[in-house]
């Protein structure tokens, strides 16, 4: 396996207005750097794997390390890939499930701030989770993750099963 980093994610799904429309389940991402940021600022709960970890079994760590709870049980929904503007490439799919986003307790890190400072300040990896349209997930998703959405809704509309099935793992 090449050096190339790699992300694996999950995004959530519920039908709304008696199934006639759907909302997707992302995070504002936490830190500093994006507080006072909305557009642009939301993502799919997912995070990196190594060669030696299954991209399923890292989309599933990731919810929980993200959101605080294990990610629900259901049926997986391949999204497919997409390399980012980084180059990183991500794996995602979806799964129809409802959590609350009230329940959220979120995985943090630490860095530096301010910078140059010295001072180790600890942030959440996602400060709050959200439902939303999916015209709303396209304001607010890092634009490389977008197309997921729109491949969520492909799916949706066209009511494909084929390829759905549960993760390893």
């Amino acid at each position: 396996m090449s050096s190339q980093k790699r992300s694996a994610g999950l995004l959530l799904f519920r039908f709304t207005d008696g199934g006639a429309g759907f909302e997707v389940f992302i995070g504002h991402m936490g830190g500093p750097f994006w507080a006072r940021r909305e557009a642009a600022a939301w993502s799919v709960p997912k995070g990196e794997y190594g060669p030696d970890e299954e991209p399923e079994a890292a989309a599933r760590r990731e919810f929980e390390e993200e959101f605080g709870h294990p990610a629900p049980d259901g049926v997986w929904v391949s999204l497919g890939e997409s390399r980012q503007t980084g180059g990183k490439s991500v794996v995602v799919w979806a799964m129809e499930a409802d959590v609350d986003p009230a329940r959220a307790e979120p995985g943090t890190f630490t860095m530096e701030w301010p910078r140059g400072s010295g001072v180790q300040k600890e942030f959440p990896e996602i400060d709050r989770f959200a439902w939303c349209t999916p015209d709303e997930a396209a304001e607010r998703l890092l634009a490389g993750q977008r197309v997921f959405v729109e491949r969520l809704a492909e799916h949706v509309r066209d009511g494909r099963r084929e390829a759905t099935r549960r993760p390893r793992g």
